[in-house]
């Protein structure tokens, strides 16, 4: 649950907010320009962003539990921001656009090599970018310096919010190997954020390292599904695993998406592979469509054009 100490503002510009109210009731009650900063609620632990396009607004989330929210401008009509599950592919703190008239993007953390990025800015109150998330400028500079490569950003058409997953997505419990199906490539992509998706038509798994497929095999998957769930898991190697179930942008999210925790099972010998890979911050997509080529699905969560595209 949002809890009331998060009402400790810490904001260039906002009103003082009630320490007896919701985290909600401030986060409604922010002026353009606003944002609350309490990061010592959570000191530790993945962090991941969630962007509404619904509220304007953004809220950090370290370790499942929020830590800060501002408000924000993303695309106007004609340049709508894109929803989906993104990670940071590039940082830079004094960056200018290679489209507008070489503006100001400062404290730049691209999401796509489409050219959307977080990046301080003017808010006027309403989507007014060309495809970027706007940010206030000290919410900017403070997010880049506690954000890294490869941090999780979801910008969704809801205003939904993370919960704690159930169980754990992956029920890693076979004990037949992958029958010479098991393809494992991690020299292709040796660093950077992991994410694995898991589809229920083609009954497989994909292992993605910063964007990079570098391992496929099959998996079973059980049930019938309706719609596209996602975890980020908030816990390292050791230990029990513990995961946060996030909301999706509508068009692509299941209706009851913790019915699928613990559905996906894989063999013995890609669970010895996958094991030490499944640090913090570590993605599961589980989607009913096919990821072969011609699928939406894979481009749609994890984003990401060329590089070297302009930027907006």
């Amino acid at each position: 649950m949002l809890g009331a100490a998060l009402l400790l503002p810490l904001a260039a510009s906002a009103e003082p907010s009630s320490p007896h109210g919701s985290v909600l009731d401030a986060a409604e009650r922010l002026k353009p320009g606003d944002y609350i900063w309490a990061p010592e609620i959570a000191p530790r632990g993945p962090l991941m962003m969630i962007v509404s396009l619904a509220t304007q607004r953004g809220t950090l989330y370290r370790n499942g539990v929020p830590i800060a929210i501002t408000t924000v401008s993303t695309g106007k009509a004609g340049h709508e921001t894109p929803t989906g599950v993104f990670t940071i592919l590039q940082r830079d703190v004094d960056h200018r656009s290679s489209l507008y008239d070489d503006a100001p993007m400062p404290y730049m953390q691209r999401l796509t090599w489409g050219g959307v990025a977080l990046h301080g800015g003017t808010l006027p109150g309403y989507p007014a970018s060309h495809g970027c998330i706007r940010l206030p400028h000290g919410f900017a500079r403070l997010l880049y310096g506690v954000s890294r490569l490869g941090m999780t950003v979801i910008v969704t058409d809801a205003a939904a919010v993370p919960r704690a997953a159930p169980t754990d997505p992956l029920a890693m419990t076979e004990t037949r190997p992958s029958d010479g199906a098991l393809l494992w490539t991690p020299e292709r992509a040796r660093s950077g954020p992991l994410s694995i998706i898991a589809s229920a038509t083609d009954q497989r798994i994909l292992i993605l390292r910063n964007g990079t497929i570098i391992g496929s095999a099959p998996a079973r998957i059980e049930g019938s599904m309706t719609g596209t769930s996602a975890f980020i898991r908030r816990s390292g190697v050791e230990g029990p695993a513990t995961w946060t179930e996030v909301p999706l942008p509508g068009a692509i999210a299941a209706r009851t998406p913790t019915s699928f925790a613990g559905r996906v099972h894989i063999a013995a010998d890609l669970r010895a592979l996958l094991g030490p890979l499944l640090v913090a911050g570590t993605s599961v997509i589980i989607t009913p469509d096919s990821l072969r080529a011609g699928s939406p699905v894979p481009a749609e969560i994890l984003g990401g054009d060329e590089e070297g595209a302009p930027d907006r």
